[in-house]
């Protein structure tokens, strides 16, 4: 049975990646809360990813790190701590992550991690500034690690457009703003978090084994297209 370990799978995206893995997988989900699930296969360590030491394992097939923010102010209405702060969820965790999991990787089967970026760093878009440029370093380490991890451990990220999630609540509070939302986009649809997490699924399975170093826009046609 497949090992992931996925970081922050108490909510949104990476709950759905725990759901949808959790009958046939190991699933060991490391955050500060617990997914709202009790299942033989589902192991949670309550941690602090960026303040707490993470735990130790033997091995594992495939990593998943979650953990983002939407911190969205003009320009002057960042601090430099919202910068460190983004920054430190975005990169350093993930950083940290694959650090110290990385011999625990290599000793998986065919093992793989996914990282997560945004449109916003692709897509100029006024008031994220601080996203944009954590997630743009995301995308320089998929790339950097793709190389570097090759061919023994892939790495691949994916780049949603705004996703129903409690991050996305207050952009997402209303009818009319959700359909003011669907309107930007040329499908005229946003992203559940439940697509998301059937994109990660197929990027730490075998029939993605010929894809590393890549980034995987899901937008709804928002970067892509202009209508």
């Amino acid at each position: 049975m497949k090992t992931i370990v996925i970081v922050g799978g108490s909510k949104g995206i990476g709950n759905a990646v725990v759901m949808q893995n959790l009958e046939n997988c190991r699933i060991i989900n490391i955050s500060r809360t617990a997914p709202d699930i009790i299942h033989p296969n589902l192991i949670h360590f309550a941690i602090d990813v960026l303040g707490d030491p993470l735990p130790e394992f033997e091995s594992m097939d495939a990593l998943v790190y979650c953990p983002g923010s939407i911190n969205l102010k003009p320009i002057l209405g960042l601090s430099l701590d919202d910068f460190r702060n983004d920054f430190e969820i975005n990169v350093v965790g993930a950083v940290k992550v694959i650090q110290h999991y990385l011999p625990a990787l290599k000793k998986g089967e065919k093992p793989s991690i996914v990282l997560f970026s945004s449109v916003a760093a692709k897509l100029g878009m006024p008031f994220h500034a601080s996203i944009a440029a954590s997630k743009a370093a995301v995308e320089g380490l998929v790339k950097s690690l793709g190389a570097e991890l090759a061919p023994l451990i892939r790495i691949n990220a994916i780049a949603p457009t705004i996703t129903e999630t409690s991050l996305s609540a207050s952009i997402l509070r209303n009818d009319r703003m959700k359909e003011n939302m669907k309107e930007r986009h040329p499908l005229k649809n946003y992203l559940k978090p439940e697509e998301v997490g059937r994109m990660a699924g197929y990027l730490i399975s075998e029939d993605a084994a010929s894809i590393s170093g890549q980034v995987f826009a899901m937008d709804y046609g928002l970067v892509s297209f202009k209508l």
